[in-house]
Formats: structure tokens, sequence, C-alpha cells
């Protein structure tokens, strides 16, 4: 298994292997461990559960031909816990930053922590802006159109997702390894690197020659 950050390892072969590191951030009870059990596990638990600091997953996946190991940390909302934020998503590929489309206040929140990982990470790092909960959205507090302008003003990438009714979660996952692929890819070429040498950046990321290996696009999820 890849360690979150970028380890990497070499060997015979001429599959390229990417490993990234993404973080969830966003209020607490906005969905965000639901949505990574559903995309990890298929699973969805009615009943709220509480992340406590951090869960650690990871997914490997095969996209265009290509290997990708995601690390995939779901972070605490509650603010007690929020120094503890850069901690986890310092290094990051990507970030996935949910709001509950029924409570604005979350909305205002997924705003702050842009603020902050622009502010640290610069432009380094793929943001995805995500209003979770559509099932609900009869009971909509957040207008469509705000918040997909609103992602649009700061770089970032909206999506819609229900992690109950398994709508946009698949979609949201593979955008983002795609973009982070493009961003490891143009570092790449920045940098003209050789074939067969790993190319670290200052994200973690790591981009190996690695043996082929046929895996399904679902590829497997373990806890840690």
């Amino acid at each position: 298994m890849f360690c979150a950050g970028g380890g990497g390892r070499m060997a015979s072969g001429s599959t390229k292997s990417y490993s990234f590191k993404v973080v969830l951030l966003g209020e607490g009870c906005v969905g965000k461990t639901s949505v990574v059990l559903r995309y990890c596990e298929n699973k969805f638990n009615d009943k709220h559960i509480t992340t406590l600091q951090a869960s650690f997953l990871t997914k490997k996946l095969n996209i265009t031909g290509k290997r990708v190991n995601l690390a995939i940390w779901d972070t605490a909302g509650q603010e007690r816990f929020h120094a503890l934020g850069p901690i986890y998503y310092r290094d990051s590929n990507g970030a996935i930053l949910v709001y509950d489309v029924t409570d604005e206040d979350s909305f205002l929140k997924v705003k702050n922590w842009v603020k902050e990982l622009r502010k640290m990470l610069g432009n380094d790092i793929c943001l995805c802006i995500v209003g979770n909960k559509i099932d609900l959205d009869k009971d909509r507090h957040v207008a469509v159109d705000e918040a997909e302008g609103y992602a649009e003003s700061v770089g970032a990438r909206h999506y819609h997702t229900s992690a109950k009714l398994n709508k946009g979660i698949e979609e949201l996952f593979l955008d983002l390894c795609k973009r982070m692929m493009e961003t490891a890819q143009a570092d790449e070429r920045l940098k003209g690197s050789g074939a067969g040498q790993s190319v670290p950046s200052r994200r973690g990321v790591q981009i190996v020659d690695d043996e082929p290996q046929a895996a399904a696009a679902g590829g497997c999820c373990s806890s840690g």
C-alpha cells in the first residue's frame, strides 16, 4: 500500500502509477464520512457517525490504463478539531469541501476552508466543493447558482451528491483523480524528467514506473 503523502516504489514495466492524498473538510453532520464510505465500500448508514480527529481509507483505481492509489483522509467537522486541519491537509493533492444543501451555515464554513487552503497551499491543490444531501432538495437553503458561481470564482469545481442515493459520488472522485493526474503530468513535463525516473513534487505526489496490472475501475478499498 502506498503511504499518504506520496511514497512510491520502482519496478520493471512501463505502466505509470500515481499516488495521491485527498482530504475531506467541512462542518460536522454534512455527510463527509457517508460520502467516503459510499465511494470506498458502497455502504450507507442512516445514523450519523461522528468522526473523531480523522479516519483514513485507501482506494485503488485504473484510469485510462494508469494505476491510481488514493489515500483519503476524512476529518472531524467539530470546531474543537479545526486546529488539527493543517496536520491532515498538508501535502494533499486534492481537497473535497463538503456542505449540506439544507444548511447555509455549512456552506459559509466551506468558504473559510477555501481561504485557508489557498493561503497555505496556493494553487497547488485541486479543490472540489460538494453540495451533499440532494435527496433533501425540497429543504434546500443554498442556491445552486450561488454555490456554482462561488466555486468558479475560487478556481474550484462544484458537485452535487447524495451519499444516501449514491448520486454523484463516483463522478466526483473520478473527475478529481483525472484533474490530479493532469496536474502531476504537467509537473512532470515541467521537470523534463526521463521515463524511468520518479518525480517528487512539494505536493507529495509520486509518479513511478510500475508493473502492468489489470485492475477494475472500481478497485479495492481497505480501512488502513
